[in-house]
């Protein structure tokens, strides 16, 4: 029996609590401790479930499930060794307690020895007559061990015990995507659907594999069997509008979406969909309507500002852009998404400064693409800073040494600074690495064309 607060027959749960407020010691029975301990455990109430624990074994020394509630204790604080020892003791008493094999393959795993681990639970199933949670416990350590065909195999045998095990069914079909088995997750899913055809978890995932293989139509008719087995399935609905929209058919994304919103609460996810497909059918005002109620219902959501954003920006609106990307940043100064978003924007406002701060700010949060290098480098160019700029292309070319378009550059500003022979050295390597991109010369550092040296380089190598 499970205790919860709702429920009457919960006496020796009250009893407990008050005897905890009132420090006078009353007795219960060894199967009244354990219910009151596993209650603790479920709510993560640790202190409390010590308590019981310290207690039952007090009134009931003898006790092996308390013994081996005190194990579980001290495994999830880390104790292992004093686990350990805790069920020596215990396996000297209770050789066939499949719990005592649980218990320590639970600490072999927590020491990371996962094979051992197998091994001392593939013993415990000769000991119980409930194998699905041993066969999960298996298949969770082979998922450890990313042997993920074996894994699957486990997986597949809870299912077989229990057909209602949708953890399990997740499992296994995490095991065929992570092997891209998705023609293989087709064919289980399709037999496990003979056996279990009302199983909404099933088709949803069918559907899933389906998109895996751009193979919409099916994909759509997978979902629509999951709606018939649960109409409040709302990851079935959500799955549907994204097929509708990758086959622009928006109206109909729409509708299924619209549904999430009326089974339960808002999604962030859902709102910022419809906003996208009323975008798409240059529904402009709906667009923007449910771009502001995602990132009501979810303001932390980087997706809602950036679609508000780059709304306005496609407008060239540029200056709501700005307020709504600053806003961003106010709830999140480290996303860089943002900060990318924030230099665009300045930049068609010719806030060159802000701009490149923005640039700035991107790579120091570790976005290292080279056209945020290029367009940082070019902006300080612009504004007058080519020490700082030389600086810039030199860390980018740490990360593309042979980019001709950064040796380009390095090459017309070190003639810009006056270091003629550095200079040369980079139009060389840019040349040899690319001549294509030698206009970049003509468009940067137009002077440099008058330089006899640098037209008969770029011109012997045309």
């Amino acid at each position: 029996m499970e205790f919860s607060h709702s429920d009457n027959n919960n006496l020796p749960l009250t009893k407990f609590e008050s005897m905890l407020k009132t420090n006078h010691v009353l007795f219960f029975d060894s199967e009244e401790f354990e219910n009151i301990i596993h209650y603790y455990l479920n709510q993560g109430k640790i202190a409390l479930a010590k308590k019981a624990i310290k207690l039952g074994l007090e009134q009931h020394p003898s006790s092996i499930n308390l013994k081996l509630f005190n194990v579980e204790i001290h495994v999830f604080e880390n104790n292992l060794e004093t686990a350990n020892n805790l069920l020596d003791e215990l396996y000297l008493l209770e050789p066939h307690n499949e719990e005592i094999f649980i218990q320590k393959a639970n600490i072999l795993s927590k020491e990371d020895n996962h094979e051992k681990a197998i091994e001392v639970l593939k013993l415990a199933l000769d000991l119980t007559d409930d194998v699905v949670d041993i066969y999960s416990l298996i298949g969770m350590e082979y998922l450890f061990l990313d042997a993920f065909d074996d894994a699957k195999t486990y997986f597949m045998k809870c299912l077989e015990q229990d057909i209602d095990d949708y953890s399990a069914l997740y499992n296994v079909i995490y095991c065929f995507d992570y092997l891209e088995q998705h023609d293989e997750a087709i064919d289980y899913l399709n037999i496990f659907l003979d056996k279990n055809p009302y199983c909404e978890v099933a088709w949803h995932q069918l559907g899933k594999q389906y998109i895996t293989l751009q193979k919409y139509q099916k994909a759509l008719a997978a979902f629509d069997f999951a709606i018939i087995s649960d109409d409040t399935f709302i990851g079935a609905y959500l799955e549907r509008g994204k097929v509708l929209e990758k086959q622009g058919k928006y109206d109909e994304a729409i509708e299924s979406y619209d549904v999430t919103l009326k089974l339960d609460d808002p999604t962030s996810f859902a709102l910022l969909r419809i906003g996208s497909c009323y975008e798409k059918l240059k529904k402009y005002d709906l667009a923007l309507q449910y771009f502001y109620k995602t990132v009501h219902e979810d303001p932390l959501l980087d997706k809602g500002w950036i679609a508000i954003t780059k709304f306005y920006k496609k407008k060239k609106n540029f200056q709501k852009a700005l307020y709504y990307i600053n806003k961003a940043i106010n709830i999140d100064a480290d996303n860089v998404n943002y900060w990318k978003l924030y230099a665009q924007i300045n930049y068609c406002l010719n806030f060159y400064e802000e701009a490149e701060r923005g640039y700035k700010k991107t790579l120091e949060l570790g976005n290292y693409e080279l056209d945020t290098w290029i367009a940082r480098g070019d902006l300080l160019l612009k504004l007058g800073e080519a020490q700082a700029a030389i600086f810039n292309f030199e860390q980018a070319l740490e990360f593309y040494p042979d980019n001709a378009e950064i040796q380009y550059r390095l090459g017309g500003l070190f003639f810009t600074v006056h270091e003629k022979s550095k200079g040369m050295y980079y139009i060389k390597n840019g040349l040899k690495n690319n001549h294509e991109f030698s206009f970049i010369i003509d468009e940067l550092f137009p002077k440099l064309l008058d330089n006899d040296q640098v037209k008969t380089l770029i011109n012997s190598k045309s």
